[in-house]
Formats: structure tokens, sequence, C-alpha cells
């Protein structure tokens, strides 16, 4: 695993230490991480608050969004994949989609290049959340 995943899952740490969803995500150009983030919906009561949204955010305007590749430790959802496509995001490397299968092939029909890694750390700290927290899980997702 690539230190920028390490990043991501630190920021999905970070966010379940702080009572949230332990989602996280970094955007990162030419080896440099440009924008990191978690989801915050909890800690911030903002239904929008998305790790992908909080990254890219944090990562303020860099004017141009080509050779940027966007990490999250889960397969980002409608919401955030329409982030990606919005600003040109080329690639996704995801951290699993086994727990949530997310927007996938929204993405890649809109020409973006999604790799997921399928890693067992992703989707145990998603599915013990999820096992302990069902009632938040599914307000996040929507159901």
């Amino acid at each position: 695993m690539d230190e920028f995943m390490q990043a991501a899952i630190s920021e999905a740490k970070q966010g379940r230490n702080e009572g949230g969803i332990p989602i996280g995500s970094v955007l990162v150009k030419d080896g440099k991480i440009l924008g990191r983030g978690h989801n915050k919906r909890v800690q911030d009561g903002d239904p929008v608050t998305h790790a992908e949204i909080d990254c890219l955010r944090n990562a303020g305007r860099i004017g141009n969004y080509q050779g940027t590749t966007l990490y999250s430790t889960l397969m980002p959802c409608y919401l955030c994949a329409g982030a990606v496509v919005q600003f040109g995001i080329r690639k996704v490397i995801a951290g699993e989609s086994r727990t949530f299968p997310g927007a996938k092939e929204f993405m890649v029909s809109h020409g973006v290049e999604v790799v997921d890694l399928n890693l067992d750390e992703c989707e145990q700290m998603m599915s013990e959340f999820i096992n302990e927290k069902p009632e938040l899980w599914n307000e996040d997702i929507g159901f």
C-alpha cells in the first residue's frame, strides 16, 4: 500500500476518533498531497461534508485538476463522484467497495480511471463502524 492510501486511512481514523464516520481522502498531484479530509457530517452537522468533499475544500482553488488523483478509503458515492467528474479528476483510487459499491460505473462512464484496491484494512474499518452504528451509516448513505 502506498503512502497516499496510508494518509487517507489516517484521515478515516481521525474522523472515527472524532465520533464521525471513518472515511478519509487525499488529493495528490506530482507525488504531493494537495489536500486531505475526512467525513465530518457528524462533527459539523453538515450532510454534504463527505471525506472527498472535505478533501477538495481543504485543497482549495488549485485552478486545474489535470494530473491529480483522488484517494479514498471507500468507493465514492454519487455526490463525491459528481465532484470528481465536475472538476475533471481523471483517476480515483478506492480502498474498498465491498461495504458500499459507490458510483464506480458513473465515474468510469465519464472517463475516470477507477482502481479498487479491495484492502482488508479499509473494509474492516467500515464493517466495524456499520455494525456498531447502522443508523448513522444508513443516514450517511441516504437510507
